[in-house]
């Protein structure tokens, strides 16, 4: 499976702040807001990701994630010139994709919870329809919300519904077949001129393939579109790093995690910032987990 990073959009929202920078350059507590999603492709054993941005914009992506190589990925850029719709981001990485399976997920969305990775993995093999994933809301009226049967399956999505079916918002990441660059570009702009997401999800819901998997208790979904939801997502990132002594979407921890690279490129990593608090971290989490993995050895 492959995955999209979408980081385009003007983040008119967050206003006077992001007329310099793209929004999800922006820190969410102790690092950029894109760590984050970036973290979660990984968490799901993706090392071929495409980040889609603003022109202006991208130069500056680049700068801070390269080509992904010394992470252990092959990251790459595409310009998304205005903001079309999220379905959009299929027919500009129609060549990255390359009739494989794919992943989406927007750049302004935080995952957080624990066994992420046993999550998501499982649904990497895709090979028919798409897989959503939901989150219970306390407000469903302002959200898309899913609605499943007994099996998972997904029976109805609405669009800020008046009579929510159910409190399952639709979140930020999606799963797709190989078809899905191909219903992308059977679609219409909307009223609005963008192309919806979530005719692209109603494409699948009518054939009966598309399955909603519910992130339910000890798991976090933040969209940080916002001032006071940015604030937000940087507090309860920093609550969290403080108490338990961790640091969330750490990128290098990660890709030492999942086996992208090895203790020493780890290290060096962390030594590159080692004038920060979160490069510390970095050389900290590689000397410890070498001296795990050395005690197994000599275990056997």
């Amino acid at each position: 499976m492959r995955g999209i990073i979408l980081a385009g959009g003007s983040g008119s929202r967050l206003h006077p702040i992001t007329q310099g920078v793209s929004k999800q350059l922006l820190p969410v507590y102790d690092k950029p807001m894109v760590y984050y999603p970036l973290s979660v492709l990984m968490l799901a054993g993706i090392r071929e990701i495409l980040l889609i941005s603003a022109p202006r914009d991208l130069p500056l992506f680049q700068r801070l994630l390269g080509d992904g190589s010394a992470l252990g990925l092959d990251i790459r850029y595409a310009e998304q010139s205005q903001p079309r719709g999220i379905a959009e981001a299929f027919t500009l990485g129609a060549d990255f994709i390359g009739g494989e399976p794919c992943a989406l997920i927007l750049g302004d969305n935080i995952f957080h919870g624990n066994r992420f990775s046993e999550l998501l993995r499982p649904h990497t093999s895709i090979t028919e329809g798409c897989v959503l994933f939901g989150y219970p809301v306390a407000d469903p009226q302002r959200y898309g919300i899913g609605e499943v049967d007994a099996y998972g399956r997904l029976v109805s999505i609405e669009e800020k519904p008046r009579n929510p079916r159910s409190n399952l918002a639709v979140t930020g990441l999606y799963f797709y077949d190989r078809h899905v660059v191909d219903i992308a570009r059977e679609l219409h702009p909307s009223a609005r001129g963008e192309l919806e997401i979530t005719d692209v999800n109603r494409r699948y819901l009518e054939a009966g393939t598309a399955r909603l998997v519910e992130l339910g208790r000890g798991f976090a979904w933040l969209d940080t579109g916002t001032h006071d939801s940015l604030m937000d997502a940087g507090q309860y990132i920093q609550t969290l790093e403080r108490r338990q002594g961790i640091r969330i979407a750490c990128l290098e921890e990660v890709a030492l995690r999942m086996g992208f690279i090895d203790v020493d490129a780890c290290y060096r990593l962390g030594e590159a910032l080692a004038g920060s608090g979160y490069g510390q971290y970095v050389m900290d989490t590689a000397v410890s987990t070498g001296a795990r993995l050395e005690q197994a050895l000599a275990a056997k």
